[in-house]
């Protein structure tokens, strides 16, 4: 199977490494990539929001399977433009990925399925925004409505700043806040057959002890050892089964990575957000733990024949991913400074050890720079998740990049557990 799978961030990379160590692939592309995914793909030149571009380089090199990774291109009906040409593709139609391209029809196809969800209002003036506020009280919890390439959402107790968040959004969601720790599962399905993966947790501030701004996100980790074992099985029952099936009686099946991020609250399991595509950084944590092959698992769900598949085997260890970002990320980053010390990682730490590219390039000279926000993501294995960690963390002091930040904290109090 030849597979081309679009974008150029960790995700991708992380799929791509998996795809390319798959034995029924037997040519990997990647439009655009980066650096880091250069050493496992063909790298091609293309718009990735442009569905007519992508669907022309899939048709030339005869690709049997393209795979969509960011959810800009999904929005825009990418995956659509590649299936008219009679080609698998493994993402939703622009309207099924409204589910995370709008998070009010999201509310809407979680309210018609009864999906359990924070109350919320939709608001588009002043006037609504500021009885929205009043109503859900400390702390205020306001998202744009559009894609915000995860840093759309504020969560503050401070009224002004929540207010001015608001303003600034053309439609905005605002709800109840949900306490409880957070979990990430994703679930492959073909618009019937729902598949769950196992569950991560992610790290959205950009500081230890869940300080400072939102971000992409700063690490992840799996397994969660402190979650029920009943878990996965119930969120399957309560809220991926019921949301597949009510896009799919409104004519707009959902065909590719549902990912739901979850809050375990003390009234039980809650959805804070859908998105519609894996999720960055967990899909590194998570795809290092999956035994199974990946490509017949996502040409199966591009070809409805998920029923059919027997089922995903995951492997016994732990997994811990390390954001390295650029200088003054979420904010403006810095970008084109050298990175050094992923030869050595390469070298020393490799195979339980290794570096996805996110925002990286090459130069003319070989120089591999940063070019992006999220610049690396380190990721490790070990037999649980304190090996995983200082796998993870004696990597990530080898990389040299000027100004760079990460968190010290990923997975330590799971660690613990």
């Amino acid at each position: 199977m030849k597979v081309l799978v679009i974008g150029g961030g960790a995700r991708e990379h992380a799929l791509c490494r998996s795809l390319s160590l798959d034995p029924e692939v037997t040519a990997l592309h990647c439009a655009p990539g980066n650096a880091g995914i250069a050493e496992v793909a063909e790298l091609h030149p293309v718009d990735a929001l442009d569905g007519a571009a992508v669907a022309r380089l899939a048709t030339e090199l005869e690709a049997g399977l393209v795979v969509v990774g960011p959810e800009a291109p999904l929005v825009a009906g990418v995956a659509d433009a590649v299936r008219d040409v009679g080609i698998p593709c493994f993402g939703p139609s622009k309207e099924a990925a409204e589910l995370e391209g709008s998070k009010a029809f999201a509310k809407d196809v979680m309210a018609a399925a009864n999906v359990p969800t924070a109350r919320s209002y939709v608001c588009t003036t002043p006037e609504q925004i500021d009885e929205a506020l009043d109503a859900f009280g400390t702390p205020y919890v306001v998202k744009d409505d559009g894609l915000a390439a995860g840093k759309g959402v504020v969560v503050t107790a401070d009224l002004a700043k929540a207010r001015e968040h608001a303003l600034a959004c053309e439609r905005v969601v605002i709800e109840e806040f949900l306490d409880g720790p957070e979990v990430s599962l994703f679930a492959i399905t073909d618009g019937e057959t729902v598949l769950p993966l196992q569950p991560a947790q992610d790290f959205k501030r950009a500081l230890d002890n869940d300080e400072g701004p939102n971000t992409g996100g700063m690490g992840a980790y799996s397994p969660l050892p402190w979650a029920e074992p009943k878990l996965v099985d119930e969120v399957l029952e309560t809220v991926l089964q019921p949301t597949v099936d009510e896009l799919r009686r409104r004519g707009t099946p959902f065909s590719g990575l549902l990912y739901a991020g979850l809050a375990i609250t003390g009234r039980g399991v809650r959805v804070i957000e859908f998105n519609a595509r894996f999720g960055d950084p967990e899909t590194q944590v998570v795809l290092a733990r999956l035994k199974t092959p990946l490509a017949g698992v996502l040409l199966a769900a591009a070809e409805g024949t998920l029923v059919d598949l027997p089922p995903l085997t995951w492997r016994d260890d732990a997994a811990v991913t390390v954001v390295v970002a650029s200088h003054n990320y979420p904010d403006t980053p810095r970008t084109g400074d050298p990175i050094e010390g992923l030869t050595e990682i390469a070298a020393q730490d490799a195979p339980h050890a290794y570096v996805l590219h996110a925002g990286t390039r090459r130069t003319d000279d070989g120089t591999v720079v940063s070019a992006g926000g999220r610049v690396l993501s380190v990721t490790a294995t070990g037999k649980d998740l304190t090996q995983a960690r200082e796998r993870a963390y004696t990597a990530v002091n080898r990389i040299t990049l000027a100004g760079s930040q990460h968190r010290t904290d990923i997975a330590s109090e799971a660690a613990k557990a």
